[in-house]
C-alpha cells in the first residue's frame, strides 16, 4: 500500500489504503507490477497486497519451494514463475525482470541501493512481535528467532531494544545447510554461502544476507546457532501434542528448535 500511495503521489494524486481497498485509482493502480523473490511467505503476502490494493503481482520461486506454496502464491492471482537454482537466484532473477519491465520490487532483502522497502517490510514484522509481548504475563528473558536473510530476527530485535528498558538476550537459528548470518557473525562482516543451500526450512534457506538486518543483528545479537534438519520434524510434533494444539511449518519452528 506505502509504495502505490508514493507512486500516485507522484502523479498529483493524495490518496490512502482504503482508497485502494475502495478501488478509487484502480484504472492508475492497475498499470503497476510488483515484483519479488521468495521462498513462500513473504510472496503470499505480497500477492495478497496486490490483490487487495488494485495492482499486477509477479512472484519468483525457486526450485524447492513445494507445489503446496505455489498454489497458495496464485490463489491470489499472481503469476508465479518457478526457476532452477536457489533462493538467492531467484532475488537477482526478480530484480533483473523488475528492471528490464519497470516493475516495482517489494522484497524482504535488502541490497546495495535497495533498503526502502525491505524496511517497511520489517515494521511490519514487529506487528507480531507487538502481539506476542502483549499476551505474555513477563518479559522474556532470552529470545530465540530463525534467521533467512536476517530480516524477521532485526525487526524483532530492534522492537524489543525500543521498547525494553532491559533487553533480553537474542539468539538466532539457521539451518546448517544456510547459514550466512552464523559465518557473517563469525567473519564480522555479511558474508555469502554458497551451495544449494538444501534444508527442510525451505523458509530459511539464504545465502546472502540482507544488508539492513546485519547493520542490526552484528550490534545487539552476541549468539549465532546452526541446526540440523532432523530437530525440525520433532519440534512440530511437540507443538502438535500439546492440550492446545500448535500447527507450525518447518522454518518457523527453527528458533523453539534451536
Amino acid at each position: 500500500a506505502n509504495l502505490l500511495i508514493k507512486k500516485l503521489k507522484e502523479m498529483g494524486i493524495e490518496a490512502n489504503s482504503s482508497d485502494l481497498i475502495a478501488g478509487t485509482h484502480i484504472e492508475l493502480t492497475s498499470e503497476i507490477t510488483v515484483c519479488c523473490a521468495t521462498d513462500g511467505n513473504h510472496g503470499r503476502s505480497v500477492a495478497w497486497g496486490a490483490q487487495k490494493f488494485g495492482c499486477n503481482c509477479e512472484i519468483y520461486i525457486h526450485r524447492n519451494v513445494s507445489i503446496g506454496r505455489e498454489k497458495a502464491i496464485a490463489r491470489y492471482g499472481a503469476k508465479v514463475n518457478r526457476i532452477e537454482g536457489n533462493y538467492d537466484d531467484s532475488v537477482r532473477i526478480a530484480a533483473e525482470v523488475a528492471e528490464e519491465n519497470s516493475y516495482y520490487v517489494v522484497s524482504d532483502t535488502s541490497y546495495e541501493g535497495y533498503t526502502d522497502i525491505p524496511k517497511d517490510v520489517m515494521q511490519g514484522y514487529t506487528v507480531m512481535v507487538d502481539e506476542t509481548m502483549k499476551q505474555m504475563k513477563e518479559t522474556p528473558t532470552h529470545v530465540f528467532l530463525q534467521g533467512g536473510v536476517g530480516g524477521f530476527p532485526a525487526a524483532a530485535v530492534s522492537f524489543f531494544v525500543e521498547s525494553l528498558d532491559c533487553p533480553p538476550i537474542f539468539v538466532v537459528v539457521e539451518p546448517a545447510n544456510a547459514d550466512c548470518l552464523f559465518q557473517s557473525a563469525v567473519n564480522g562482516e555479511p558474508t555469502v554461502v554458497h551451495g544449494d543451500l538444501d534444508t527442510v526450512m525451505a523458509g530459511l534457506a539464504c545465502g546472502e544476507v540482507s544488508l539492513l538486518a546485519w547493520s542490526i543483528l552484528e550490534s545487539y545479537v552476541p549468539h549465532f546457532m546452526t541446526i540440523k534438519d532432523d530437530s525440525i520434524s520433532k519440534t512440530m510434533q511437540l507443538l502438535a501434542d500439546r492440550q492446545t494444539p500448535i500447527v507450525a511449518g518447518e522454518s518457523a519452528v527453527a528458533g523453539l528448535a534451536g
